[in-house]
């Protein structure tokens, strides 16, 4: 059968300690044998790791901070549009969704398929909304407040029990113990995301993150389940198993059917050893460790591009449970005039 030739951009290039989702995206695609792909990475800045994996990225363009809005993004997305001829774009941050959501109308115009929820949607599921979401669908979430001021530090004391929850408004998570590292992550936060900082109630149990595919209608085209084995002091699993336990799968399907989710998305639940299910957050794109399910049996990341390009495609009814991902670091070897390259002209 001969392969669908496409140029997709795709961006989260940064696999670091707290890693994008980019590179995971790309390896998926690429393990997909109906694409003949190029990739375009689209970073923000000059050292994200995936701007030299020139096995995995075919060409790279610097991107302006979601901060700049959406018209700079048009902007930029024009000029890289015009050299590379896109297919489909990727975008994998949440902080950049809304300017990309914004600019769907031009993208069609242009002929650049995109698979995304809508700004409605985006709102609804945000940590400044998930609960009422929750209240309103039977799902069950954390109590959740959101300070502007370490004042409001002492009027949660009397609501909230030791420990909680630290979150930044897009990013990061902490534990605190005690009033003193509340204030430490609070200004840690507020100088990385900006305000509101979340603090979230405590829910002691095990960590499970379900990796996703809604088609907008409100049908579950995909699920995985996972289970972190290793979690980094920001949060972040470094390891993980895929689980096979239908009431995740069945949540998942509550959820996507509920929300009539369109694209990808990762739910983070605590289990409670009673077996409750806490909703902690619904990321609104894929996870970093989205190469898993590729390796499970269901390569989402591919699927989304088919569901973009307006094929008919059927939902996945299986995957492999007991697949492993183990993160790992590893030292790139470049040279310097690709840094310069990059930093000058904006392009690698």
């Amino acid at each position: 059968m001969e392969k669908i030739k496409l140029t997709i951009a795709v961006s989260g290039l940064n696999a670091i300690d707290s890693p994008g989702p980019g590179i995971g995206v790309i390896r998926s695609l690429r393990d997909c044998q109906d694409f003949d792909l190029r990739i375009i990475g689209l970073s923000y800045e000059a050292l994200e790791p995936g701007v030299y994996m020139h096995d995995v990225v075919d060409k790279s363009y610097q991107i302006p901070y979601p901060s700049s809005g959406s018209k700079e993004l048009e902007i930029r997305l024009k000029y890289i549009h015009e050299k590379e001829s896109l297919n489909v774009i990727i975008p994998t941050f949440d902080a950049e969704l809304a300017n990309f959501i914004k600019l769907v109308p031009i993208l069609d115009k242009w002929g650049v398929a995109c698979f995304m929820p809508n700004m409605e949607q985006l709102t609804a599921l945000d940590k400044m909304h998930l609960a009422d979401f929750g209240k309103e669908h039977g799902f069950d979430i954390p109590k959740t407040e959101f300070i502007s001021s370490l004042s409001q530090v002492e009027e949660m004391e009397d609501e909230f029990d030791y420990p909680m929850v630290v979150k930044g408004k897009y990013y990061e998570a902490y534990i605190a113990k005690n009033k003193g590292q509340i204030e430490s992550y609070f200004h840690k936060l507020n100088a990385k995301w900006g305000l509101p900082v979340v603090i979230q109630e405590f829910v002691n149990g095990t960590e499970i993150v379900i990796a996703g595919l809604g088609d907008g209608t409100g049908e579950t085209m995909g699920a995985i389940p996972l289970r972190k084995l290793y979690i980094t002091d920001k949060g972040k699993g470094w390891s993980g198993v895929v689980l096979e336990d239908e009431a995740l799968i069945e949540l998942t399907n509550k959820f996507v059917k509920a929300s009539k989710w369109k694209g990808g998305f990762e739910i983070e639940i605590m289990r409670t050893d009673e077996g409750k299910f806490y909703i902690m957050e619904i990321n609104p794109r894929f996870p970093a460790w989205i190469y898993t399910t590729a390796a499970a049996g269901q390569n989402l990341p591919a699927a989304m591009v088919k569901l973009a390009l307006g094929e008919k495609i059927e939902p996945f009814t299986s995957y492999e449970a007991g697949k492993m991902f183990v993160r790992y670091s590893w030292d790139l070897i470049t040279d310097i005039s690709e840094f310069q390259e990059i930093t000058t002209t904006g392009e690698l």
